[in-house]
């Protein structure tokens, strides 16, 4: 993977929990490591953040309702096989 390499100006205090997080806990072999790992996470959290806005105005969405129902439909049969009545 190609790297590129940059200059942050970053409190004492971050650049120390950076060393700790990568001596003490081992989170990382090196100091980048635990920025890439942050940042990945902080990337991960943000995406799954929106995909919850999203499902959540979903039921709202008239095609998106729609879309649900005839799948419903598709599957009616094959739920009726294998679920118990309500």
């Amino acid at each position: 993977m190609a790297r590129t390499k940059r200059t942050y100006n970053l409190p004492d205090r971050t650049v120390a929990l950076v060393r700790e997080l990568s001596a003490g806990y081992g989170l990382a072999d090196t100091q980048d490591g635990v920025v890439e790992l942050a940042v990945d996470e902080l990337v991960r959290h943000l995406r799954e953040s929106e995909e919850a806005d999203l499902w959540a105005t979903a039921p709202a969405d008239a095609e998106f309702a729609a879309e649900v129902r005839a799948i419903e439909r598709q599957f009616a049969a094959a739920d009726s096989e294998t679920w118990p009545a309500e």
